[in-house]
C-alpha cells in the first residue's frame, strides 16, 4: 500500500493555495449554458478540490472534508445525504485492512518473514538469488501491508548486506542502485496483486460499485492483479540487473543473514495471533471465488456467503479478533490495543470518503454524464481498449507528480463517465487507472518508497530516471496486455 500523506510545503503548494480558489471562483461566476445549476456549482467546487489535490496545497484529507462541507453549504444536498458516502462499505474494507497491517508491523512479522526468507542456504548461495529474494520479500509484504512499511523494513537489511559486500571491495559497486531500486519498485508490483495492496485499488473498486453498480470480488482482483504483479516484478528485476549488473565475486553473506535470524526472538503469542487473523481473512476473501469455480458463481452456497460475509466485512471480523485474542489475559493485554490501531492512516480513509462523495454528486447532478459525452465528442474515440490505454498512460504520468490516491480519486469518476457515455464497460479503463497509478518509477517524489531508497544516498537521480523510463513503458504495456487478455475472460469487457 502507498501512503496518501506526502504533505510538504513548497512552491507548488504556494501556487495551489491561491490558484485553487481563484479558478473555482472564475468557474462559479461564468456559468455554462449546457450545465444545470447544480452541476455548475459542483464543477466550481471540483475545480477547487482537484487543484488542491494536484498541488497538495493543503493536506489531501482536509481537502476532501472541506470539499464535502462546501457541497452542503452550496445546497447540493443535506449533510445526511452528502456525508453518507463516508460510511460506504468499502470504507470499512480500508479500516479493517489497515488494522490487520498495523498488527503485522507492531508484532514484527514483516521483519521476521524477510529475515527467514533471506537466511535460506539456497538463496544465499548465489547473489542474484539473494538480492532477488529481497525484492520478492518486499513485494510479498506489500500485498498485505503498506508499500512504505515494507520498504522501510527491507532497506536497513539491504544496506547491511551491501555494507558487508562493500567492505571487501575498494569502492561502492554499480549494483547498489539496482538492489535498492528493486525494493522500491518491487513494492509497487506487490501492491497491485491484491485489492488491499495499495489505496488506489480500493478507490477504484469503491467508485465502480458506487457509480456503475459493478462489484469486483477480492478473488477476481487477484485473478488479474497477481499474474500481472509476477510478470511486472520479473521485468523490473531483469531491467535493474541489466542496468546495474551484480559483481561476479561476493563475500559469503550467508553468515551475516543467519546472524540476523539468530537475533530474532522466538515466535511470540502476538505474532501467532496476527498470523491466525490474517490467514483467516485471506481464506474468507478468496474462499467464495474458489467455491464459485467449483459450484458456480450463482450457487446457493456462494450467494449465501457473499451476502452474509461480503469482502468489506471480512477484515473487520479478522481485525476484531486481534482485540480479543490475549497476550496476557490477567494483565488485560491483547494482540492489538486501540492506541496501536489508532495509528492507521486515517487520512487515506477520509480522502477516499471525499472521493466517493464527489463521485456520487457528479452522477446525481448529471455532471459525470455531461463530461463523458463531451469528452467522447471531443476526441471521437469510443473504443474500449483505446480508452483503457489512455487511462493507463494518464494515470502513470499524473502519478509522477501527484500522489497516487489523489490521481486515482480525480481520474476514476471521469473515466467511468467517459466509458458510460461511450457505451463500453467501465471496468478495464478503471482498472487501468488504478494499476497505472502504481507505476510511478521515475521521480523520488512520486512515491514514499522511491523517496526512501533515494534518501539512502546510494541511488543517483539519473539512475532512477533511466530505470524509470524503461519500466514506465514496460509497465504500461504489461497492464494493457493483462487487461486485454483477462478482462474478457472474466466477463468484465
Amino acid at each position: 500500500m502507498k501512503t496518501a500523506d506526502r504533505y510538504a510545503w513548497g512552491m507548488r503548494q504556494r501556487v495551489g493555495l491561491y490558484a485553487a480558489p481563484v479558478l473555482a471562483l472564475l468557474v462559479y461566476l461564468n456559468p455554462f449554458s449546457s450545465l444545470p445549476p447544480s452541476a455548475h456549482v459542483l464543477s466550481a467546487i471540483l475545480v477547487w478540490v482537484v487543484v488542491s489535490w494536484a498541488t497538495e496545497a493543503i493536506p489531501l484529507a482536509v481537502t476532501s472534508l472541506v470539499g464535502a462541507a462546501l457541497c452542503i453549504a452550496m445546497g447540493l444536498g443535506s449533510a445526511r445525504e452528502v456525508l453518507a458516502t463516508f460510511a460506504h462499505p468499502i470504507i470499512f474494507l480500508f479500516i479493517g485492512s489497515f488494522f490487520l497491517a498495523e498488527a503485522f508491523v507492531v508484532h514484527g512479522l514483516d521483519r521476521r518473514f524477510a529475515v527467514w526468507l533471506l537466511s535460506r542456504k539456497r538463496i544465499t548461495a548465489r547473489p542474484v538469488l539473494m538480492f532477488g529474494a529481497m525484492g520478492f520479500a518486499t513485494a510479498f509484504l506489500s500485498m498485505w501491508i503498506s508499500n512504505t512499511a515494507s520498504v522501510a523494513i527491507m532497506v536497513p537489511i539491504a544496506l547491511g548486506l551491501l555494507s558487508t559486500v562493500r567492505g571487501s571491495r575498494e569502492e561502492s559497486g554499480s549494483h547498489e542502485p539496482g538492489v535498492l531500486l528493486l525494493l522500491a519498485y518491487g513494492s509497487a508490483a506487490g501492491g497491485i496483486a491484491t485489492m488491499i495492496g495499495t489505496p488506489p485499488n480500493i478507490i477504484g473498486v469503491g467508485l465502480l460499485s458506487q457509480q456503475a453498480g459493478i462489484d469486483i470480488a477480492f478473488f477476481d482482483w487477484m485473478a488479474i492483479g497477481l499474474p500481472l504483479a509476477v510478470v511486472l516484478w520479473l521485468g523490473i528485476a531483469a531491467i535493474l540487473f541489466w542496468l546495474h549488473p551484480l559483481p561476479t565475486t561476493f563475500p559469503d553473506l550467508g553468515e551475516h543473514l543467519r546472524n540476523l535470524r539468530r537475533r530474532e526472538e522466538p515466535w511470540t503469542r502476538g505474532q501467532k495471533n496476527t498470523c491466525f487473523a490474517l490467514i483467516l481473512a485471506i481464506a474468507c476473501w478468496i474462499g467464495p471465488g474458489v467455491l464459485g469455480i467449483v459450484l458456480g458463481r450463482d450457487s446457493d452456497v456462494v450467494t449465501f456467503i457473499n451476502a452474509r460475509l461480503p469482502k468489506e466485512m471480512v477484515p473487520i471480523f479478522a481485525a476484531g479478533l486481534l482485540f480479543v485474542l490475549p497476550l496476557n489475559f490477567k494483565a488485560g493485554e491483547f494482540t492489538l490495543s486501540w492506541s496501536q490501531a489508532a495509528n492507521i492512516n486515517w487520512g487515506t480513509i477520509l480522502l477516499f470518503g471525499g472521493g466517493l462523495t464527489f463521485g456520487h454528486l457528479m452522477v446525481q447532478t448529471h455532471l459525470a454524464e455531461i463530461i463523458g459525452e463531451g469528452l467522447v465528442a471531443l476526441f471521437g474515440s469510443n473504443t474500449l481498449w483505446t480508452l483503457t490505454a489512455v487511462s493507463i498512460g494518464t494515470a502513470l504520468v499524473i502519478t509522477e507528480i501527484v500522489s497516487n490516491t489523489a490521481s486515482t480519486s480525480m481520474l476514476v469518476p471521469v473515466v467511468i463517465s467517459i466509458a458510460t457515455a461511450a457505451g463500453v464497460s467501465p471496468v478495464p479503463p478503471t482498472l487501468g487507472v488504478c494499476l497505472g497509478a502504481s507505476l510511478a518509477f521515475m521521480m523520488p517524489v512520486a512515491t514514499a518508497p522511491n523517496a526512501i531508497v533515494y534518501g539512502t544516498g546510494f541511488v543517483p537521480l539519473p539512475n532512477m530516471l533511466r530505470a524509470g523510463v524503461f519500466l514506465n513503458i514496460i509497465g504500461a504495456v504489461l497492464v494493457w496486455l493483462t487487461l486485454r487478455l483477462l478482462c474478457p475472460l472474466m466477463g468484465f469487457a
